[in-house]
């Protein structure tokens, strides 16, 4: 009972010390943050991050796997979830932007540094989290390509890309609508409101015009450059 009281404690503070440093790392950059200012943000000393951490970077790669991690096993519980059911791809897509767009909405901090710090990550830490981004990209591939089989393998990876950049403007987007709010405040309205414009913008995108083959300028190719 002591032991998995001490383990859950661990873990507890281990979370605590990931959602601490991604806050930190969205608002100053990875570069600009300590880990004693990691620490005190939890009342923790800087010596005793180390007992979770052995050091800023590993936490750093620790935020990114985990988040690409459960972006994949989400991604993967939708497909397996409708298989199942025996649901369309329409169907599936839709709930993948759903889950994507919850995702950013609910740790948009990890969002926010994704993209910007992964040359900060090591070689080898970099490349894990590069195989997982892959392997979601490819989830949605398969989605995208079973709904509009008109579509070429370049043209699907132009929407695909173009869909996530846009559903992870969420955060930036919140930040927009709070800087033209009375207090400067996101109600739970705005950003219901935000996301599913958003969710209906990316979903056009990728199942539009494409769908059914989309019209291009002679001369031109669906190879993404």
């Amino acid at each position: 009972m002591t032991a998995t009281w001490r383990a859950t404690q661990k873990a507890n503070r281990r979370a605590a010390l990931m959602e601490s440093a991604a806050q930190l790392f969205a608002e100053r950059g990875f570069a600009a943050v300590s880990t004693a200012e990691i620490g005190e943000t939890v009342g923790m000393s800087g010596p005793a991050l180390y007992k979770h951490f052995p050091s800023k970077d590993a936490l750093l790669a620790e935020i990114l796997v985990d988040a690409s991690e459960r972006l994949l096993a989400g991604c993967r519980a939708i497909l397996a979830a409708d298989a199942q059911d025996g649901s369309g791809p329409a169907e599936t897509l839709e709930r993948l932007v759903r889950f994507h767009l919850d995702f950013a909405t609910t740790d948009p901090d990890v969002i926010r540094i994704q993209d910007r710090e992964l040359p900060s990550l090591s070689a080898e830490d970099n490349q894990v989290v590069r195989r997982l981004q892959r392997e979601y990209v490819q989830l949605w591939d398969g989605v995208l390509a079973a709904l509009g089989p008109a579509l070429d393998d370049g043209e699907r990876q132009v929407r695909l890309l173009g869909t996530f950049g846009l559903l992870n403007s969420t955060p930036h987007s919140a930040d927009r609508v709070a800087a033209h709010s009375p207090g400067g405040a996101v109600g739970d309205t705005d950003q219901t409101a935000a996301g599913d414009i958003l969710a209906g913008m990316a979903l056009r995108s990728l199942a539009g015009a494409g769908a059914t083959g989309a019209t291009r300028p002679t001369g031109t190719t669906g190879a993404a450059q």
